[in-house]
């Protein structure tokens, strides 16, 4: 009930009445309720699994439909991204997709940008999602191009019951957990060693944001992340999350091939709803 909830956006409650409702116009139980959950009667299986086909038969006929239509865009269009864009911009526009462009098939695909960029010269990616500390990304090579799609804030969190900075001078004595290499978050956290003008104390190393944020909730130290990461991710409790004057922000980008004949419609398609997506966010 709860992660129904959760995927539908509503609350247990409501999820249980619906349920309830569709009982008695069924006249059949479809749950078998237990103090620690549920799970489906033979008749709430039989229901699932039509309304499984019905919706994939809806899929195809929509996609089908706009087959028909050449000024329509069709097509698939894969997306090569790292895990805070996948869960905060992709996922969500999946959902997008499928509602106002059924002819769009959007493949995504969690990807390091060392192995996704030559996918994208390759042909084998459409789209590549890229990250950078303020604005040091580099002109595209040539036969591609980058378009902006977001600045968002870095913030500061910390471990639980630990006083949350109030200045960038409070952040001098801190330990941090440092990023990986080459990554936006190693840059930033260099870029506020030099700011400050003192060297920082740093131990651990990850490259996941969750990890980070796992890190820091077992005490282990303060690191920077994007807000996108906090916005996008479980923050645990008592975790806490300081946004700071000085900071900086990360630059996420879209790389695509640009050719005569590059980016076709579909993709075109795809950069224009992930964009208007990234703009929708409420950050800050």
């Amino acid at each position: 009930m709860v992660a129904a909830a959760e995927t539908l956006q509503v609350s247990p409650s409501a999820v249980s009445q619906q349920i309830r409702q569709l009982e008695r116009e069924c006249g059949s139980r479809m749950l078998h309720r237990f103090p620690t959950g549920a799970t489906l009667t033979q008749a709430g299986r039989i229901l699932a699994e039509t309304a499984e086909r019905i919706e994939a038969e809806l899929t195809t006929a929509r996609r089908e439909l706009a087959d028909l239509d050449e000024t329509v865009p069709s097509g698939v269009v894969r997306v090569g991204s790292f895990a805070s864009a996948v869960r905060a911009l992709l996922l969500p526009l999946l959902t997008v997709l499928e509602e106002t462009r059924p002819g769009l098939e959007l493949v995504v695909e969690e990807a390091e940008e060392a192995a996704a960029l030559p996918r994208l010269r390759r042909g084998e990616l459409d789209l590549v999602l890229l990250e950078r500390d303020e604005h040091t990304l580099p002109r595209a090579p040539r036969g591609m191009a980058d378009a902006p799609m977001l600045d968002e804030a870095w913030l500061v969190v910390v471990p639980p019951e630990q006083p949350a900075p109030t200045t960038l001078a409070d952040l001098v004595r801190a330990t941090w957990i440092d990023m990986a290499p080459s990554t936006a978050g190693a840059f930033a956290l260099d870029r506020l060693e030099r700011h400050l003008g003192t060297p920082l104390t740093t131990r651990h190393v990850a490259y996941d944001y969750d990890v980070v944020l796992a890190m820091v909730n077992q005490g282990l130290g303060c690191a920077l992340l994007p807000e996108l990461a906090v916005y996008a991710g479980d923050v645990p409790e008592g975790v806490g999350v300081a946004r700071l004057p000085g900071l900086g922000t990360r630059q996420l980008v879209v790389r695509h091939r640009s050719t005569r004949t590059e980016p076709g419609p579909a993709t075109r398609a795809v950069l224009e709803a992930l964009l208007q997506q990234a703009q929708s966010l409420e950050l800050g």
